[in-house]
């Protein structure tokens, strides 16, 4: 799989990857159908940094999800 393409393929495949390292509880807030592939580059560079890091504090899985939030919230407009 060739995650350097911006497809909705690949979209799923990354949400699905997030939620399990990122342990969301609440899957909708990384449901891939609610984030524009316009913003993939964006979604994929947190994707990079969370499957490269072996440890990830609290302090940063909130941050990645509150980002992730702001890229839904811009989805929307």
């Amino acid at each position: 799989m060739n995650l350097d393409e911006a497809t909705e393929e690949n979209l799923n495949y990354i949400f699905e990857k997030l939620q399990e390292n990122l342990q969301v509880v609440n899957a909708v807030v990384l449901d891939p159908a609610s984030y524009d592939l316009y913003y993939y580059d964006d979604i994929k560079e947190i994707y990079d940094y969370v499957t490269g890091q072996s440890n990830i504090s609290v302090n940063e899985m909130e941050a990645l999800v509150s980002e992730l939030g702001r890229i839904k919230v811009a989805s929307d407009k």
